[in-house]
């Protein structure tokens, strides 16, 4: 008898357990709860370095993400295969320890981007796309409405009163966090109500969708409100473009232009812009901190300075930028340049492959398949946030987490 035969025999042997489905539904809404960080900087402080605690919650949801891939491991397996420019990617920051400032930090930090991964690709291979958007909306409403409830009934935490006093930060400890996750909300009410096959449902993702866009409002973040105003019209804009050529000719059109119309203001005139969204023509000092790091990335283009490490190892090539801007810099605000930075300008570069991969399969299901509802929107606001944040490729982040569950289940099997 052949290995797969008996691998078939014994799985015809295993109990099987009416709940699994229900149970394996749960850990993964915890799962993505745990990832998006929500109520953890609250309660513990400080961010992942800062706080021992927060670092003692990951190693168990490492070791569930295991169990969860043990449980199913063929179909992880072969995704794994189809999705591997992606895997490519997660496992970089690993390899990057054989060259980086702090060896140690960095393969800790890196399992932190190699794990979400593993999660995503479960994910992607145990739902449908339908399950899947449902999924995520499920988990995003329970985010928006703690956060709204942190905001009401707790505003000495849900509400900021020394930097932004009045802006609502919701589970988060700040309140650009709770906007861009918010606008992730109510792209995924606005698709949960364009793909589910129960019209009742209509009206809770509806609520979502009102509530996410009013915790955007009350953020004040200009940043998570072009976001939200992507995820919501996105698909409207999807909807219309199956409803026939002429109309497709029309939705595509006005997307193109849009697109052209926001590039030559840009071109033109970017104070403009600037001005209209609240900041500076220098970004809020961020052109100021991008000159400072494209010297840093020259000191090392081809390895960069190993991941996690460059804004933590204090007397490193850090100290000379943040002498230049003259403040405490956290990040680079983009994701591009931290990749830089970490892996060098061949690791960035294969990072905006992915990513631009990522973009072209979810425009070829423009005009077939429900995950073009979630997948095509999502892509266009992480590379728009992308440019001024450092969202792509974060330790045990939730911009990460999601990308990667996108991508993974792209790069699945077409599903009839």
């Amino acid at each position: 008898m052949s290995a797969f035969a008996l691998a078939d025999r014994w799985r015809g042997y295993r109990p099987r357990f009416r709940f699994a489905q229900t149970l394996e539904t749960a850990l993964a809404v915890l799962v993505i709860f745990l990832f998006s960080s929500a109520l953890l900087s609250q309660l513990f402080g400080g961010g992942e370095e800062g706080s021992p605690i927060l670092r003692l919650i990951w190693p168990p949801v490492y070791l569930l993400t295991l169990i969860l891939i043990v449980m199913r491991p063929m179909p992880v397996l072969g995704l794994m295969v189809r999705a591997w420019p992606l895997m490519v990617l997660a496992v970089l920051p690993m390899v990057s320890a054989c060259w980086s400032l702090d060896p140690g930090l960095t393969l800790r930090r890196g399992l932190g981007v190699l794990f979400p991964a593993l999660f995503a690709l479960w994910m992607a291979s145990r739902f449908s796309w339908r399950d899947l958007i449902r999924l995520l909306a499920v988990s995003l409403s329970v985010l928006a409405v703690g956060s709204l409830v942190m905001s009401v009934l707790f505003p000495a935490y849900g509400v900021m009163h020394e930097i932004h006093p009045g802006a609502w930060s919701g589970l988060w400890f700040e309140k650009n966090r709770m906007g861009a996750v918010m606008a992730l909300a109510a792209m995924s009410g606005m698709a949960a109500a364009f793909t589910t096959p129960h019209r009742r449902e209509v009206r809770y993702w509806g609520a979502l969708v009102i509530l996410a866009v009013f915790l955007v409002l009350m953020s004040t973040s200009k940043t998570a409100l072009m976001a939200c105003m992507i995820g919501v019209l996105g698909p409207v804009m999807i909807y219309f473009a199956r409803q026939g050529f002429i109309m497709a000719v029309l939705a595509v059109f006005s997307g193109l232009f849009g697109v052209f119309a926001l590039g030559l203001v840009i071109a033109i005139g970017p104070g403009v812009i600037l001005e209209a969204l609240g900041r500076d023509p220098t970004l809020t000092g961020r052109t100021d901190i991008w000159i400072g790091l494209l010297q840093a990335v020259q000191m090392r283009p081809w390895t960069g300075f190993g991941w996690g490490v460059f804004w933590l190892v204090e007397d490193g090539p850090v100290f000379w930028v943040r002498q230049a801007t003259q403040w405490e810099v956290p990040s680079a605000h983009n994701s591009w340049l931290e990749i830089a930075l970490a892996l060098g300008l061949p690791g960035a570069i294969w990072a905006i492959l992915v990513y631009l991969g990522g973009l072209v399969s979810a425009m070829k299901r423009l005009f077939s398949g429900v995950e073009a509802y979630w997948a095509l929107p999502a892509m266009a606001v992480w590379g728009l946030t992308s440019m001024s944040e450092s969202i792509f490729m974060t330790t045990n982040g939730f911009t990460w987490t999601l990308f990667c569950i996108t991508f993974s289940k792209l790069a699945s099997r077409r599903e009839r």
